[in-house]
């Protein structure tokens, strides 16, 4: 595929996204898309932002679970770039129809004291790289309609990001059990999903290393002070107007509400 045709397809997803309107699969508008073409296009819109004012601010890891990947029919994480415009803040009202078709997911997410470059990370140089955890919120939006994306697809809408809250406590990860704990999403006081940090790749610190080597093919280094964020550890809930209180259990709570 050309570097026009990449163009062509990034142009068409900022569209979606400003819109909130919906394109149909570029694997079915570009059918020769491949996953490498996917992660060039959001290297592009990423560029794009950073031209326009926005700020990269760490990666993101997506579909690691096996929950999340036979939600969304998909056999192979996605990944994504992190920017600061797609942060919102704790007790700020969302408004559902700044998205296309929002789902919401519980995370830890790391913040990083040194920097990481694949490949060959091992965990060892995770944890050795951390400087804390805190609770998040990722909503994950799709520009592509009705979700019917395979792995170039996501690739190329950045890993179907729509935005980030941080909240609930930082604490270093010596203080946290990462492989076993659980989390619970709650709307109006209502529990409608939980989950388990061990399904992330059975431990988040796992998930962080596989993705610091994977983008390292793509000359990718995490630098220190940024975002990283391993993935969801339960099945994503489509997100509805409400209170909405996420937690992990033993170590904080990220609450937010949908107007």
């Amino acid at each position: 595929m050309s570097s026009l045709d990449l163009n062509d397809v990034a142009a068409a997803l900022r569209t979606a996204l400003a819109s909130a309107k919906p394109i149909d699969p570029p694997t079915k508008t570009w059918p020769s898309l491949t996953p490498d073409d996917g992660f060039r296009i959001q290297e592009i819109n990423s560029k794009h932002n950073i031209a326009h004012g926005d700020r990269l601010v760490g990666y993101k890891l997506g579909n690691i679970a096996k929950v999340m990947q036979a939600a969304f029919g998909l056999d192979h994480p996605d990944y994504g770039f992190l920017h600061a415009k797609s942060f919102l803040y704790e007790g700020t009202p969302i408004h559902l129809n700044q998205f296309i078709k929002p789902y919401v997911e519980l995370e830890p997410a790391f913040v990083l004291k040194s920097p990481l470059k694949g490949p060959n990370v091992t965990v060892a140089d995770v944890i050795s790289a951390i400087d804390y955890a805190i609770p998040a919120i990722e909503i994950i939006d799709s520009r592509v309609k009705n979700w019917e994306i395979d792995l170039p697809d996501t690739l190329a809408d950045n890993g179907s990001t729509g935005a980030v809250l941080l909240g609930g406590t930082p604490r270093k990860i010596t203080d946290l059990t990462l492989s076993d704990t659980r989390g619970v999403l709650k709307l109006n006081g209502k529990e409608v999903m939980t989950g388990n940090t061990k399904n992330v790749l059975g431990n988040p610190l796992s998930a962080v290393a596989w993705l610091v080597n994977r983008l390292a093919e793509y000359g990718i280094e995490f630098q220190a002070g940024q975002l990283i964020m391993p993935g969801s550890c339960l099945e994503a809930v489509p997100m509805e107007v409400g209170q909405w209180t996420c937690t992990f259990e033993g170590w904080g709570t990220v609450e937010f509400d949908v107007v």
